[in-house]
């Protein structure tokens, strides 16, 4: 008797966004989860008895969720924003440590100027108050464009943490700029899934859905685990009228 056929693990996910010009394919990468739920409205007829006289199906809801342990940009951009990308990134300087000597101090990455993220003291962890100008006590004042900080004459002296971010288009990386566009703006994109078991000489598992919408995207950071980006979506059919396919190793 053969090995039944199974299907075991996440395998490889990949979705290529369908709306550009030139549609360009991501592998999502380190794949946890992948769900497809195809589920129909039940119309039923009855008659003066108890169970139905015809039973059929009317509209299908199809949708689907990706869960991966990896933060793709390209894949998040695909499958929601269909933004554009920005060479460069915000850096962030948290607790820079400054001894005060004077009533200002110009923070060390002021260059381009700086969004200002607090400040507290060193000591105690206590914020200082962010105002307009003129400073008291456990005040402070910032002029962004230069990264220039004012704090009290009280104040002199004593050590402070200055947290703040700027960007900068030399540093590695990119940005994903997500703008608040028009209702109906939005990517559409092909999933693609292949899995065979660990069985290299095995005819693989693999489903095709060939057009998808993006409907929500989670981020969640935890204690002591690992961020799970994951991607809701639902599935609709092409202007051809195919909706998805699925590739079974058996022939039946």
């Amino acid at each position: 008797m053969s090995s039944p056929f199974a299907v075991f693990g996440p395998g490889v996910v990949m979705v290529t966004r369908t709306d550009t010009t030139t549609p360009y394919a991501v592998n999502v990468g380190y794949s946890q989860e992948l769900s497809i739920d195809l589920s129909g409205t039940e119309k039923l007829l009855y008659g003066q008895n108890q169970y139905p006289l015809v039973a059929t199906r009317g509209t299908i809801k199809a949708t689907g969720k990706i869960k991966a342990a990896t933060l793709s940009g390209m894949a998040w951009n695909a499958c929601f924003f269909g933004g554009s990308f920005t060479a460069g990134r915000d850096n962030y300087y948290l607790n820079e440590s400054r001894n005060v000597a004077t009533t200002s101090v110009v923070v060390t990455n002021a260059a381009g100027g700086i969004v200002d993220l607090g400040v507290t003291y060193a000591s105690t962890g206590i914020p200082l108050v962010r105002v307009a100008s003129a400073p008291t006590v456990g005040q402070y004042s910032v002029a962004a464009s230069t990264g220039t900080y004012t704090i009290n004459v009280s104040d002199e002296n004593i050590n402070l943490l200055f947290n703040y971010s700027n960007f900068s288009s030399a540093a590695s990386g990119q940005q994903l700029q997500v703008t608040n566009t028009a209702l109906g703006s939005n990517p559409t994109f092909q999933l693609d899934y292949w899995t065979n078991l660990n069985q290299p000489s095995a005819t693989p598992f693999a489903v095709r859905l060939f057009s998808c919408l993006g409907t929500k995207i989670s981020l969640a950071a935890k204690l002591e685990d690992y961020m799970m980006p994951e991607i809701d979506f639902s599935i609709f059919a092409t202007a051809g009228g195919s909706v998805m396919n699925f590739n079974f190793p058996q022939i039946s």
